[in-house]
C-alpha cells in the first residue's frame, strides 16, 4: 500500500470525520438555543405516545399514505440507505479490519447491497429528470449530492474486494469520495438525518398534545359523524 493511501485512508478520513463533527456540534447547540412551544390548547392526547409514534414512524410504512399507495418507494428507502450503512461500514473495515474482506461471502454481502443502492441511486435520478412535480422542486444540490451517491456506491462496489490486490486506484477513489462527503454533507440535504430526530420529536409532542399521534383508526362515526340511514 502507497503511503497516499495510508494518509488517505487514516490521517484525512480523521480530519474531516472531526470537521464534520465539529460542524454538527455547532448546529446542535444552536437548535437547543430555540425555547420549545408551549401548547395552550387543553390535552387530548399523550405527548410522550405521540413522540414515541412520531419517531418511529419510519419503521411503520403502513402509516404512511404515500408508501401505501406506492409501496415501492419505501423498498427503494430501504435499500438506498442499506448501500449507505454498509459502504460507511467499509470506510472502516478496510482500513482497520480488512481481514474481514478476505471472506468471498462477506465481499459478496456488501457487494450486493451497494449494488442495489446504485441501482436505486438511478431510478432515483431518472424520476428526478423524468416527473415534472419532482423536477420543479429539485435543486441543485438535489442533483449533485444523488450523483456523488450514486458514484460513491460505485466506487465502494470496487473498492470492497480490493485491499488485497494490486490496484489501488479504487481504494483512493472510494476514500477520497468519503473524505469529501465528510466536509459537504453538513452544507447538503443529506445532512437532513440530523434535523430528524428534532423534527419528529417536536412534530410527536405537539400532535401527541392533541390526541392526533398515535394515529387510530377512525371509524365512520367518529370521522364524519353518524351514518346515513
Amino acid at each position: 500500500m502507497s503511503a497516499f493511501l495510508r494518509l488517505l485512508e487514516n490521517e484525512v478520513q480523521i480530519v474531516a470525520l472531526l470537521f464534520l463533527a465539529t460542524v454538527y456540534l455547532f448546529r446542535v447547540l444552536w437548535i437547543l438555543r430555540f425555547e420549545p412551544t408551549r401548547e395552550r390548547t387543553q390535552p387530548a392526547g399523550s405527548e410522550r405516545e405521540g413522540i414515541t409514534y412520531s419517531l418511529l414512524n419510519i419503521s411503520m410504512p403502513w402509516s404512511m399514505e404515500a408508501v401505501r399507495k406506492k409501496p415501492g418507494f419505501y423498498v427503494q428507502f430501504v435499500i438506498f440507505h442499506s448501500g449507505v450503512t454498509a459502504a460507511i461500514a467499509a470506510t472502516f473495515i478496510i482500513p482497520y479490519r480488512p481481514e474481514l474482506f478476505q471472506k468471498r461471502a462477506v465481499v459478496l454481502i456488501f457487494q450486493i447491497i451497494i449494488g442495489a443502492a446504485f441501482v436505486v441511486g438511478l431510478i432515483r435520478l431518472r424520476r428526478r429528470l423524468k416527473v415534472p412535480a419532482v423536477r420543479l422542486i429539485s435543486t441543485p444540490d438535489d442533483y449533485f449530492s444523488l450523483l456523488l451517491m450514486i458514484l460513491y456506491f460505485a466506487a465502494a462496489v470496487l473498492a470492497v474486494p480490493n485491499r488485497f490486490q494490486a490496484a489501488e486506484w479504487p481504494l483512493i477513489l472510494f476514500f477520497g469520495l468519503t473524505a469529501f462527503f465528510l466536509i459537504y454533507v453538513p452544507f447538503s440535504k443529506i445532512s437532513h438525518y440530523l434535523y430528524y430526530p428534532f423534527a419528529r420529536y417536536v412534530l410527536g409532542k405537539t400532535m401527541g398534545h392533541r390526541g392526533v399521534f398515535p394515529i387510530k383508526k377512525a371509524n365512520e362515526e367518529t370521522a364524519f359523524g353518524p351514518p346515513e340511514k
